[in-house]
């Protein structure tokens, strides 16, 4: 039986159109020309703006078409059973099965919390997905149990541990469970009256959207989650400049895949200053922002844009990254291997991505840019044995031309 993995990159792109929708369709649908659609099908090779965008047509995403996942996504035998207790936990504390039994001390329950949070940054998300699943089910019974004074903080954790479950669904491609994690978040945060963390809310709503080739709604939630938080002018509490100029710079990076160039410019420029006025990188309520953070996303954003050049200019400039969480981190490595390849500097975008992969194969297992990265490189001068290394450790195919 034929594997998803087995087809060429133009296969996919066949196979995800359908004898439903022409070249003409899809063309229109993606704003591109009928030639480069006729190129993509054939294998002649695409960038990366290419590829998103006949992404968002076929409302897929990127890494189906690259072969990574299948389109109802081809999980490990871990991936399911963690998916499968991570989904009974969201729709059982939800319906408000199970909740009534004796909390965890606030002690207990803040290390369960923290300590899937730490996996998720890791990149280990079947870690913080069997994490998380118990302690969605410890946040739930505490804020049962919780005292008429005490149920606005209690269900601000809960609407934290709600988000960190549907970031794990999306990890996954499990759309469906992660809008009703985000949704059951959003309802726990407007109980807990908390505009910070509504904010926090909205962002992971418009990420989960990006990935569900939403791009339009995307961008809308973006913009609100950013405005709703604004900081005043001299306010100097870094939990707030820290929440906001995540939630600009990330409206920056949804702007730039709308192919907004201008739009992208200005809101990063705003996460820029606001990154300059905090002066370092903090974390707060599982989201780490400052000067690192957003020159790593300035990275991805001036590669997404068409600017891979000016994306390793800014690599050279970064400095000292141990700030960055290691999916940070990791993901910046990724833009700057796509930066390289974009330049023709194919062994070195390949020796970038190498180093990524193996020092963290299970996190990009999920991650779409690999492909794309190695599509590239193929085309150019890399080595076959860096490619067949690229692949063992992947999985799948990435030789694809």
């Amino acid at each position: 039986m034929t594997q998803w993995t087995d087809y060429t990159t133009g296969e996919r792109i066949k196979l995800l159109r359908g004898p439903d929708m022409t070249q003409e369709q899809l063309a229109e649908a993606a704003g591109l020309s009928v030639a480069t659609i006729r190129k993509a099908e054939r294998n002649l090779g695409g960038s990366l703006q290419t590829l998103l965008r006949i992404s968002a047509a076929l409302h897929t995403d990127v890494s189906v078409i690259l072969g990574q996942q299948a389109p109802r996504r081809a999980m490990q035998g871990a991936d399911r059973a963690m998916m499968r207790e991570l989904s009974r936990s969201v729709h059982d504390t939800a319906a408000g099965v199970g909740v009534d039994v004796q909390p965890p001390r606030p002690a207990e329950l803040a290390a369960g919390l923290a300590a899937a949070w730490e996996a998720y940054r890791s990149g280990n998300y079947v870690g913080a997905g069997v994490r998380i699943a118990p302690a969605l089910r410890e946040a739930a019974a505490a804020l049962t149990a919780a005292p008429v004074d005490q149920k606005s903080a209690a269900a601000g954790i809960l609407a934290d541990a709600y988000r960190l479950a549907a970031y794990v669904a999306n990890q996954f491609g499990a759309r469906d469970l992660a809008y009703a994690g985000i949704g059951h978040a959003q309802h726990q945060a407007d109980r807990a009256e908390d505009i910070v963390r509504s904010a926090m809310v909205a962002s992971g709503r418009s990420w989960i959207c990006v990935r569900d080739a939403r791009l339009d709604q995307a961008e809308e939630t973006a913009r609100m989650s950013h405005e709703s938080i604004e900081p005043r002018y001299g306010d100097r509490d870094l939990g707030m400049l820290a929440t906001y100029g995540w939630h600009v710079t990330f409206a920056a990076v949804v702007a730039a895949r709308q192919g907004n160039v201008a739009g992208a410019d200005d809101l990063l420029s705003q996460g820029l200053a606001v990154a300059a006025r905090m002066g370092r990188d903090v974390r707060v309520n599982g989201t780490a922002f400052g000067p690192a953070t957003v020159t790593a996303q300035a990275i991805g954003i001036a590669v997404s844009t068409g600017r891979p050049g000016k994306a390793l200019t800014l690599f050279q400039s970064i400095g000292d990254t141990n700030s960055l969480t290691p999916s940070a981190r990791n993901r910046m490595l990724l833009d700057v291997a796509l930066a390289q390849a974009e330049t023709r500097q194919s062994d070195a975008a390949l020796d970038t991505l190498l180093e990524v992969c193996s020092a963290a194969p299970g996190w990009a297992r999920h991650q779409g840019l690999p492909g794309v990265i190695a599509q590239k490189a193929s085309a150019g001068s890399a080595t076959t044995a860096k490619l067949r290394k690229l692949s063992s450790i992947l999985g799948t195919s990435v030789i694809i031309n």
